[in-house]
């Protein structure tokens, strides 16, 4: 999601920092650029101190290097080049070649992206991964590519989603009622808590901050990385750990930059992006541990949440049923071969 700069360093950034081989999060190059045969772009809307940052710049660079000079990706974070939906609009038209963007956010033009995101689907990380880098996976490249997009990397992990809240914690679906809660421009968001409730309201995340310090929204929901980011403690009272959606991020690119791309050069570009996104896997497994503290003491009050009750109200409100139909048997199947049945 996106977010604005993180001008501090807190002992989070510190800690990534390490993590990441202390590697710069964004350098800022001063030396002339070589004359490269492609010149691309490669944005992101996440702040700068989240994790997938740092790995695609490494990954820029490499790429640079691995081809001899004959590659530019040129690397712009932190909604430099404009908000989420601005980019994807870009990386459709060619105006950037390439961007990474939630799963929830690319459902907006590629609706088929959204069954990473039925709430309480996946459980723990073994079934997210067993799912992304499985069938359900499969299933969402299929439905990016079909929007003319290339999906060009494995899937990052954007984390399990927790409800966020100023003025009470969030514990079961009563707690929602009526209550104003801000979701990524993304449909399913949107339906999973109007069938809580709630009365969903979508802004794009570099929007998020002064929604809850102006209070148009109550709270919010995110995971635990975005949350410190984006420095949302600052403004929210509770977290409930609802792990209520897991979200990934997509590394995609523009169908007609990347074919231009020689087989060798594309090899390249997909095994330094792919190398990226796995070993950010890793960053945000490490970070996750030590947030839940680090939140706390920022704090942020945590809470537990009742998951069985939510899980009845979505089944009693025809989530489910609904979002079946949506997706298709074919879908619907890849997700339940993970998940096990989702009522």
């Amino acid at each position: 999601m996106t977010s604005t700069p993180d001008s501090k360093q807190g002992p989070s950034r510190r800690l990534f920092l390490a993590g990441a081989a202390a590697v710069p999060l964004v350098a800022i190059r001063t030396q002339p650029a070589r004359a490269a045969e492609f010149n691309y772009k490669l944005a992101t809307g996440q702040s700068l101190t989240q994790p997938i940052n740092a790995r695609l710049d490494q990954a820029c660079q490499r790429i640079r290097e691995a081809s001899g000079g004959r590659i530019e990706l040129k690397f712009f974070p932190a909604s430099q080049l404009g908000s989420d939906t601005d980019l994807i609009t870009q990386v459709r038209t060619g105006g950037i070649e390439f961007l990474n963007i939630a799963g929830s956010v690319i459902s907006t033009v590629a609706s088929g992206a959204a069954i990473t995101n039925v709430g309480f689907a996946f459980s723990d990380y073994d079934h997210v991964w067993r799912g992304v880098d499985g069938p359900v996976g499969a299933y969402v490249r299929t439905q990016i590519e079909k929007a003319g997009l290339i999906v060009a990397a494995k899937a990052a992990d954007n984390g399990f989603r927790q409800i966020t809240s100023n003025a009470k914690p969030i514990k079961t679906p009563d707690d929602l009622k009526g209550y104003r809660i801000r979701v990524p421009v993304a449909p399913i968001f949107t339906s999973l808590f109007s069938s809580l409730g709630a009365s969903p309201t979508s802004i794009n995340f570099n929007e998020l901050y002064t929604a809850l310090q102006t209070r148009l929204v109550d709270g919010e929901e995110n995971g635990l990385v975005t949350i410190e980011a984006g420095k949302l403690y600052e403004v929210q009272k509770y977290l409930t750990e609802t792990n209520h959606i897991w979200d990934p991020f997509w590394i995609v690119a523009n169908r007609r930059a990347f074919g231009k791309l020689p087989d060798a050069l594309q090899e390249i570009v997909r095994r330094e992006l792919d190398r990226a996104a796995m070993e950010e896997r890793e960053d945000v497994a490490r970070l996750t541990g030590t947030l839940k503290g680090q939140l706390a003491s920022r704090g942020l009050t945590f809470e537990t949440a009742d998951k069985a009750a939510f899980r009845k109200s979505l089944t009693q409100a025809g989530f489910y049923r609904d979002w079946k139909e949506k997706f298709g048997a074919e879908a619907w199947k890849a997700l339940e071969a993970v998940t096990g049945e989702l009522a």
